[in-house]
C-alpha cells in the first residue's frame, strides 16, 4: 500500500510523533505532504489501496483550525486512515473524533487512531508543561503502533480494519481537585475576559531582538515579517508559539495566563492512548 502523510506541526511534535508511527509501518513507498507552511501538494484522490495518515496538533480542546483549512481539498475514495493527534497532556477530549468525522467527510476511513503527547506550546522554564515530550519511550511506543498497524493492514477482510473512535477510544482520568481547580481559572478568566478583552500574543523587546529573523521561517501564518520581528500581527498569529521555541537568543517570549494553571494541574505524566 502507498502511504501519504497529511501533517500540521508549527512547533515539530505531531511531526516527530508521525514519523516514529511511519517507521514502524516501514511503508516501501511513502508521500509526505507537510501543511505547517501552507505548501500544499495536489497528490490526487487517494484510492481504497491506498493508506493515508494524518497528523495535528490539540488547540484547546479541538484540532488546530488551520490545519483543518488546509487539509480541505484531501480526498480519498474509501481510503483506509491512520489519524494521530498531539496534545499538550492536558486531554485531547473529542478531538479525535472531530478528526474522524473530518476525514470520513472526504473519503477516508478511520482504521487505527492514536493520542499522543508533545510539550505544550505554552510551556517554559517557570511554569513547565511535558518538557521534552514526545522522548525516546513515546517515539518506541508510538513506533511499535506502527507496527501493529502493519500487521494489522495484513488483514485480507478490510471491512475489518475499520474503528469506531467515539465508541472504542479510551479516555483520560484527571485527579478532580485538577479538573476543578483549572475549570474554576478558566471561568474567571472568561468573565475578566468579557468584562475588559484582552488578547496577548508572543513578542520580544525591541531593544533584545537581532532580527536574525528565524521567527519569520518558523511562523506558519506569516504573522511576523522581517525587520519588524520584535512584534507579531494580531490578525494572523494563532499562539503556536513555533516563533517562541524557535527563537535562538530566547527573547521572544508568550505569556499565556494558562501557562501557570496548565503546569500546577497537569504534572502527571500522560502516556500515549491507541485505538487499533
Amino acid at each position: 500500500m502507498k502511504l501519504t502523510t497529511y501533517c500540521f506541526s508549527p512547533t515539530g511534535t505531531s511531526r516527530k510523533n508521525m514519523m516514529a508511527v511511519v517507521k514502524g509501518l516501514n511503508p516501501s513507498n511513502a508521500t509526505h505532504c507537510d501543511y505547517t507552511y501552507n505548501n500544499i501538494k495536489d497528490e490526487g484522490t487517494l484510492g481504497a489501496e491506498d493508506l493515508a495518515l494524518f497528523s495535528v496538533p490539540v488547540y484547546g480542546g479541538k484540532v488546530a483550525p488551520t490545519a483543518l483549512e488546509r487539509m480541505a481539498q484531501v480526498r480519498g475514495e474509501n481510503t483506509p486512515a491512520i489519524l494521530l493527534v498531539t496534545y499538550g497532556n492536558r486531554n485531547f477530549e473529542q478531538v479525535l473524533v472531530q478528526l474522524a468525522d473530518f476525514v470520513r467527510e472526504r473519503g477516508f476511513r478511520p482504521i487505527a487512531a492514536a493520542a499522543l503527547v508533545g510539550e505544550h506550546s505554552y510551556s517554559n522554564a517557570q511554569y513547565p508543561i511535558a518538557v521534552g515530550r514526545p522522548d525516546a519511550a513515546d517515539l518506541s511506543s508510538a513506533e511499535e503502533f506502527g507496527k501493529r498497524i502493519a500487521d494489522k493492514i495484513q488483514d485480507v477482510d478490510k471491512e475489518a480494519w475499520e474503528i469506531d473512535i467515539a465508541r472504542d477510544m479510551p479516555q483520560l482520568e484527571t485527579p478532580e481537585a485538577s479538573l476543578q481547580a483549572f475549570v474554576a481559572f478558566v471561568q474567571e478568566y472568561t468573565r475578566q475576559q468579557q468584562a475588559n478583552p484582552v488578547k496577548i500574543y508572543p513578542a520580544a523587546a525591541p531593544e533584545a531582538c537581532i532580527h536574525c529573523s528565524v521567527c519569520v521561517e518558523l511562523c506558519p501564518t506569516q504573522a511576523i515579517v522581517v525587520g519588524c520581528e520584535e512584534v507579531t500581527d494580531a490578525t494572523r498569529c494563532i499562539r503556536c508559539c513555533a516563533c517562541v521555541k524557535g527563537c535562538p537568543t530566547g527573547v521572544r517570549t508568550f505569556d499565556s495566563p494558562f501557562a501557570k494553571p496548565l503546569s500546577e494541574n497537569f504534572q502527571m505524566r500522560r502516556e500515549p492512548l491507541y485505538l487499533l
